[in-house]
């Protein structure tokens, strides 16, 4: 590690310090998806807690959320929400639905989680045909090769002024020239260039540096 990249974690663990500690619940949360043995890939600290302002920001009171994993940023996510809020995650893994389902139920915020199990590109079109009311954020943190497919579905399900999030969009710069033996980077630099061309949004892509390395996410607002 460069002598910078040791700068930007120890500065994310300051940040990190001073405005998000991480209490019981989310400490729980970590440790129980490594012991199942689940990929250490979930949000940092810092990240949640942005997802959790952006959430307060726009008063959301329903959140889609794509890509569970452990249910990390589903408690931050859950804990913006006001106590007759709602929130909808979607994970592919029954495994890492388990584990996120212990986590959520440990900070007692099950009740205002639908955890759906299965392929997002089948989940998503079957909340379209329930026909469920607008989503004022969605947070999309799966497979990067299908963002620009899940995008289609969650555009029908939100509103004007509706937040959608995406993460991992930067992939420390891979995005620039992706390889052929690199999807995910592609698809990245896909994603970021329709979200950027649609009329529909107002968007930009913020990079982030630290604990998690040179990533970044992607915020667009729903005119």
């Amino acid at each position: 590690m460069s002598e910078q990249s040791e700068l930007f974690v120890t500065l994310d663990r300051y940040i990190d310090g001073l405005f998000a500690p991480e209490d019981e619940a989310l400490a729980f949360a970590v440790e129980e998806a490594r012991a199942e043995g689940l990929p250490p890939i979930q949000v940092s600290a810092g990240q949640g807690k942005l997802l959790y302002l952006l959430a307060k920001l726009v008063g959301a009171r329903r959140i889609l959320e794509v890509g569970t994993l452990g249910g990390y940023s589903a408690i931050w996510l859950a804990r913006a929400l006001p106590a007759d809020g709602f929130m909808v995650t979607l994970e592919l893994e029954p495994a890492h639905a388990r584990v996120a389902a212990k986590s959520l139920h440990r900070a007692r915020l099950l009740e205002q989680v639908e955890l759906i199990v299965g392929p997002a590109l089948e989940s998503l079109p079957t909340l379209v045909e329930r026909g469920v009311d607008p989503f004022d954020l969605v947070f999309l943190d799966a497979d990067k090769v299908n963002y620009t497919n899940y995008f289609n579905s969650i555009m029908r399900m939100v509103r004007p002024g509706s937040l959608i999030l995406a993460d991992n969009v930067i992939r420390a710069g891979t995005i620039l020239a992706p390889r052929d033996d690199d999807p995910s980077a592609g698809a990245a630099r896909d994603f970021n260039a329709m979200i950027a061309a649609d009329e529909r949004l107002e968007a930009i892509v913020i990079q982030q540096v630290g604990i998690k390395g040179h990533d970044g996410m992607a915020i667009a607002r729903v005119k």
